[in-house]
């Protein structure tokens, strides 16, 4: 099946941007910024005039380089994620975890590290197009899921989620992760097991990124000391959710 999708592509190397370009044409629509300040500029304008696939948005997926002069990627991809919440790539010319974990901790829902193989960008690309279509698809014939718990409820179909009435804003990636944990409320599920089921790749040791969409999960649904969280962590084990 083609996704079809509009890909917002911001780096301010030219000479990337063309090369990105070539290998998601063929499948999207590409609008490329060299300029954080302009593809901002140009997202909100175009918010309320059209709808995208996944919700709400003329932009289907982002893809943002973080070093960039003026506007990095992170302050961008902070910017995007006040008022969208489609699926944001990273690309960082640097393999270590303070560039994966920023991103990521901002909102962002992969990564790339520079250099990169293309097509790996557009597997990539269309597995967190097919996450968010599936998120946002309104199929009456599907199953429709209410969780509830603890005044926390999950919506399978509408995919919406709520805290005690009060809207909770998540991202495909949070809501797919959350999705998981309530219907397996009281089982631990591994880090192992959350990655492969919600990214769909194979998951490899010192992978972070399982425990940074937790962490603002746990923040989003207001977890504290004060009282019981929500997400659970079992050490060593995995995460999960009780009454």
């Amino acid at each position: 099946m083609r996704l079809m999708a509009n890909i917002m592509l911001v780096d301010d190397e030219v000479e990337i941007l063309e090369l990105i370009e070539a290998y998601l044409m063929g499948d999207h629509t590409v609008f490329k910024y060299d300029n954080p300040l302009d593809a901002l500029a140009a997202l909100n304008e175009g918010q309320d005039n059209d709808v995208s696939a996944s919700g709400g948005s003329l932009v289907d997926l982002a893809i943002l380089d973080i070093m960039m002069p003026g506007m990095d990627g992170f302050a961008l991809c902070r910017k995007i994620r006040e008022r969208h919440t489609f699926p944001i790539i990273m690309l960082t010319a640097k393999d270590g975890d303070y560039d994966k974990i920023g991103g990521l901790t901002l909102g962002a829902d992969d990564y790339m590290v520079k250099p990169f193989n293309p097509l790996e960008l557009l597997a990539r690309v269309n597995a967190q197009l097919r996450r968010a279509r599936i998120l946002y698809e309104t199929d009456n014939t599907k199953d429709n899921l209410v969780l509830e718990i603890r005044g926390l409820r999950v919506d399978s179909q509408a995919h919406t989620c709520s805290l005690y009435g009060k809207e909770v804003i998540l991202t495909p990636t949070e809501f797919s992760i959350l999705l998981l944990l309530c219907k397996n409320k009281g089982r631990v599920i591994s880090s192992e097991r959350i990655f492969e089921a919600v990214w769909g790749e194979d998951y490899y040791d010192g992978n972070n990124t399982v425990m940074v969409h937790i962490q603002k999960l746990r923040k989003k649904l207001g977890d504290t000391k004060k009282r019981k969280d929500y997400i659970q962590t079992v050490w060593g084990v995995g995460y999960k959710i009780e009454e």
